[in-house]
C-alpha cells in the first residue's frame, strides 16, 4: 500500500529550545564522578531528543581541558574540551556553550553521550541518549486482532496485543509468542537499546518461500518497569511487513532508521 500519512504524533520541539532538568544528574568515567548537579538544562540540537547542559561549577575540578578550538553547532558557538579524569583522556568529549548560543545555556557544558561511561537520573542509570520530557511511551492491552504477513505468508495471527504508542514512532503491536509461527523465525545476534524500553533480548529474521528477511521482529524479556506489559512479547517492524488490525491492512510507514537518527544527531554536534 502507498500514500502513507503518519497516524502518530511527531517530534515537535524546536531546535534551540531550552528547559530546566528537574532531576539530579550524575556522570561517571572510569568509576569516578565527573559531574553531579541538580541545575542541569535541556537543549534541543535536533527535534528527536535533547542534550544535557551541566553548570561548569558542578563538574569535577580539572576534568575539562580547553583544546583552544571553536565549534559552530546547530544552535550556536561553543569551545571544544577534552575530558580528563583518573588517567583517562577523551579528546573532543565536551564543549562549553559560548555567547551566541541560547542565553540560558551560555557557560554550561554538554558532553558527547558515549564519552561518559555511565549516566544517572536520580539513582537510575539512563542508556543510549537523554530521555525527552516531551516523549510519551504507553503500553496498552488491546483486544484488536493482529495478523502479520510477509510475502503473503502469515507469520503471526493474534486475537489481541499489547500496543505501544511512542511519540514520533509508528504504533507497535507486541504479540504473545504462542501466536507466532516459529517455523518461520530465524534468531539473529542483533541487539538494540532504547532509553524508554530497555535492551532487546532477541531479534529474528523471517524466512518464507521467497527468501529470508533480516531482523523483522524483536522482544524485550526484561523491559523497563514502565514498559513491563511487553515483557516476553514479540513485535514486528510495521515498515517491512504487511500488518492487519481487525482485518484492515495498515499502510506501511516510511522506514525508521536508528542509524539515520544518530547521523542527524552527530551532524547537529559537529
Amino acid at each position: 500500500m502507498t500514500g502513507y500519512t503518519p497516524d502518530h504524533p511527531g517530534m515537535i520541539v524546536p531546535v534551540g529550545h531550552v528547559e530546566p532538568v528537574p532531576r539530579r544528574l550524575r556522570g561517571f568515567v572510569a568509576g569516578r564522578p565527573v559531574f553531579d548537579t541538580v541545575r542541569a538544562r535541556y537543549v534541543w540540537l535536533w527535534p528527536g531528543y535533547p542534550q544535557f547542559c551541566v553548570p561548569r561549577e558542578d563538574i569535577t575540578a580539572g576534568a575539562l581541558v580547553d583544546e583552544g578550538r571553536s565549534l559552530a553547532l546547530a544552535v550556536g558557538p561553543a569551545t571544544r574540551h577534552t575530558l580528563s579524569t583518573g588517567g583517562v583522556e577523551r579528546p573532543g568529549a565536551a564543549w562549553v556553550w559560548a555567547d551566541g548560543a541560547p542565553e540560558a545555556i551560555v557557560g554550561f557544558v554538554s558532553f558527547r553521550w558515549e564519552s561518559v561511561d555511565a549516566w544517572f537520573e536520580e539513582d537510575e542509570q539512563v542508556f543510549v541518549h537523554p530521555r525527552s520530557p516531551y516523549t510519551r511511551v504507553d503500553a496498552l492491552r488491546s483486544g484488536r486482532a493482529v495478523r502479520v504477513e510477509v510475502d503473503g505468508t502469515v507469520v503471526a495471527d493474534a486475537p489481541s496485543s499489547v500496543t505501544v504508542f511512542e511519540t514520533g514512532l509508528p504504533t507497535r503491536y507486541y504479540l504473545d509468542r504462542v501466536h507466532v509461527d516459529w517455523t518461520r523465525m530465524v534468531p539473529t545476534d542483533t541487539v538494540t537499546s532504547c532509553p524508554y524500553k530497555g535492551t532487546t533480548s532477541g531479534y529474528w529474521s523471517v524466512r518464507t518461500e521467497t527468501g529470508t528477511h533480516p531482523d523483522l521482529a524483536w522482544a524485550y524479556d526484561f523491559p523497563t518497569r514502565q514498559l513491563s506489559p511487553v515483557a516476553g512479547l514479540v513485535a514486528f517492524y510495521n515498515e517491512h511487513v504487511d500488518l492487519f488490525v481487525d482485518g484492515r491492512e495498515l499502510t506501511r510507514p516510511a522506514p525508521v532508521s536508528r542509524a539515520a537518527w544518530e547521523k542527524e544527531r552527530r551532524d547537529a554536534e559537529s
